[in-house]
């Protein structure tokens, strides 16, 4: 990957014609953001940014080291981005563990495509059913695209409890020889995560990752196919990852659309058109920072863990005036949510947390209440601000 370390070169005055000469161009200062400038942003997505992944795409926008021209403006097909795609697939398998049974590609569309594109591939023209196992409205919603493809069999739904819970192993009801399980690793509106990888058997199990991808080891062996948009925890938004088992391969047909067809970004290593440039080159950086400063995915998996518990001990000792959604053993260590006892509460504990710096906390519109995203690069900082801020509105209200 294009390192800088950032300085007054990358911030020297553009001139027509002129490049760097060393390919290691570097220099040794660099430019901090000002912490006052930002607020601590609990958004589910767009999320916040590694400050060392910021700073460096900052450094590097006017020119990439040794090209003279900005990642905006490489082509696709350039030696620089040879170099970025190269050590970005190699930065997720590194991480993932993913082993030579798997393909990695990069698409467009996000999760939302591949709603459709899983049961395309995957389905169409199988005798069997996908089995979807519904945890929250992102696995309805899939459930609800697949149906277009062919049949479908819910394996369980939690909608009897307003998806606050996940299944207990023998609530898990599958079909007969399924095409596939799919299920969605967190909930990002009901605020409910696996943190083990199901068992569904034999059958190729199917993992929509999108908000909790790279915050966790996972066993990637034990998943036929796994998808998720970056722009929660692995970087911005533009860019899906797909980590499919080379043999599910064969099950894409010859009438799918060319670009929705799996096999077309295999053999065009993720290039049959122009690719989300800066989107992979950001996820190459945030796999970096991952690795180089998280102590990789377990160490990452350890300080999300942490951030949550921070909350969830003030949900927990609030006496119900901070109500969680989620029952304890599937909380999510991604997205904490929560009710207080009357609207007009929540829009005041909204307001105030705004004011404070403390940004995007409003609940999904389908659901309300409260909702703090607090993915990878959330500084446990922004955590504590949150849980004093909770603190502090909980004793407003009791005195």
């Amino acid at each position: 990957m294009f390192r800088a370390e950032v300085g007054r070169a990358s911030r020297r005055e553009a001139r027509p014609g002129r490049c760097p000469q060393s390919k290691e161009w570097s220099v040794t200062e660099r430019t901090p953001l000002v912490a006052e400038d930002r607020v601590y942003n609990f958004s589910p997505g767009p999320a916040v940014l590694p400050v060392e992944v910021l700073e460096q795409a900052r450094d590097e926008m006017l020119s990439l080291p040794g090209v003279g021209m900005s990642v905006l403006e490489i082509s696709h097909r350039s030696p620089a981005f040879d170099r970025i795609l190269e050590e970005t697939l190699q930065g997720l398998r590194d991480l993932l563990g993913i082993g030579a049974d798997h393909e990695v590609v990069f698409l467009q569309g996000g999760a939302s495509l591949q709603f459709s594109m899983v049961p395309m591939n995957l389905l169409r023209g199988q005798s069997g059913a996908a089995d979807y196992i519904i945890t929250g409205t992102w696995g309805a919603t899939g459930a609800k695209e697949a149906r277009r493809e062919g049949k479908v069999h819910v394996a369980w739904d939690g909608a009897a409890s307003a998806h606050d819970r996940l299944p207990a192993a023998s609530e898990i009801s599958l079909s007969p020889q399924p095409a596939y399980v799919h299920v969605t690793s967190n909930e990002t509106i009901q605020g409910v995560q696996w943190k083990h990888d199901p068992d569904v058997g034999a059958a190729p199990l199917v993992c929509d990752c999108s908000s909790d991808f790279l915050s966790r080891p996972i066993s990637v062996s034990k998943y036929g196919l796994i998808y998720a948009c970056a722009q929660k925890n692995a970087g911005i938004a533009g860019v899906t990852a797909v980590i499919i088992r080379k043999d599910l391969l064969a099950r894409c047909r010859d009438d799918l659309p060319t670009m929705l067809d799996y096999r077309t970004y295999v053999k065009n290593g993720s290039r049959p058109n122009t690719p989300p440039v800066f989107a992979v080159y950001i996820l190459g950086l945030v796999c970096r920072w991952i690795t180089t400063s998280m102590g990789g995915l377990a160490g990452m998996a350890s300080h999300n863990a942490a951030k949550a518990k921070l909350l969830y001990d003030v949900l927990d000792q609030s006496g119900g005036f901070y109500a969680g959604h989620a029952r304890p053993d599937c909380r999510s260590d991604m997205n904490v949510t929560f009710r207080l006892p009357d609207e007009s509460l929540e829009k005041a504990f909204v307001a105030g947390a705004t004011a404070r710096g403390l940004i995007d906390l409003k609940g999904h519109r389908s659901v309300g209440g409260i909702r703090a995203s607090i993915y990878n690069a959330m500084p446990v900082a922004g955590v504590e601000a949150l849980r004093d801020w909770m603190l502090e509105f909980l004793q407003e209200q009791r005195s």
